[in-house]
């Protein structure tokens, strides 16, 4: 933490944050609160400046080129996976898939869309590496090869690609946020749609969801929807069992032979 102490002084209490990276902390002094970044995105500002994550306070460059991040450290929770029916989830992630400021600066920091058939190849490479060749993984790319044709679509927006209920933050004051913008992609809206309907939503109110977000429920959207959270399920499969994780590799391989099962019945 000696980058912290260098930049900040040593007036300022400081705790680690977690993350993946441990590169994330709180800092507080005298009622002022912090939270503290190390290289986070260029895009940070932007969605600073959008409202979609808490106001970026400063950003300061150390000598060894790393960046520094301050954010307001808010009073909130997380969203609870009930609370991912809400209106105010389908009107932010509205409000982002259609963000033209959002969209140039993805495309000025060098991300180049990503298609369904990349998609499918990276998939394929790695189950090949990792030797995964289960009955249900071969049955998901067999499925995913098939229907290729069919879920290409022109409309590529700014996708968070992990809209789990973890990174919605809801402030003191009712403001919604989404948070973690590491894995930011352009690509099918879908993909972001399609794993909070299944994950969070149940069927019947899908409907009413979509409206909300401004789109209508019919069979086009619905195979793209299913296709991305089919490839996404067996790329969890496989990111947990190179972890190790046995848990969720199971979890996520039980909730791929459900997806299996949705193939079959139709």
């Amino acid at each position: 933490m000696n980058w912290l102490e260098q930049l900040l002084g040593s007036e300022w209490e400081l705790s680690p944050a977690g993350g993946a990276t441990g590169d994330a902390y709180f800092a507080q002094r005298e009622g002022q609160k912090l939270f503290l970044k190390r290289n986070s995105s260029p895009f940070l500002a932007v969605l600073s400046a959008e409202g979609i994550v808490p106001k970026l306070v400063w950003t300061k460059r150390l000598e060894n080129g790393d960046v520094i991040t301050a954010q307001h450290w808010l009073s909130g929770r997380e969203l609870k996976p009930n609370d991912m029916n809400g209106e105010n989830v389908a009107e932010l992630l509205h409000k982002i898939h259609h963000s033209k400021e959002l969209l140039d600066m993805l495309k000025r920091l060098g991300k180049q869309p990503l298609t369904p058939s990349l998609i499918l190849e990276d998939l394929k490479q790695t189950v090949e590496f990792e030797n995964f060749y289960l009955p249900e993984v071969l049955q998901a790319l067999h499925y995913l090869e098939e229907n290729l044709p069919y879920v290409d679509c022109a409309e590529k927006v700014v996708c968070h690609c992990d809209v789990n209920h973890n990174n919605w933050l809801l402030s003191s004051e009712n403001q919604l946020y989404l948070i973690d913008w590491d894995g930011a992609l352009i690509a099918d809206p879908a993909i972001d749609i399609g794993m909070l309907l299944y994950w969070y939503i149940d069927e019947k109110d899908w409907d009413s969801w979509l409206s909300t977000y401004g789109l209508q429920l019919n069979d086009q959207l619905r195979a793209r929807m299913f296709w991305y959270v089919l490839a996404q399920t067996i790329t969890y499969t496989l990111w947990y069992r190179a972890k190790h994780n046995e848990k969720e590799t199971n979890e996520w391989h039980s909730y791929l032979r459900q997806m299996i099962t949705k193939i079959s019945a139709d």
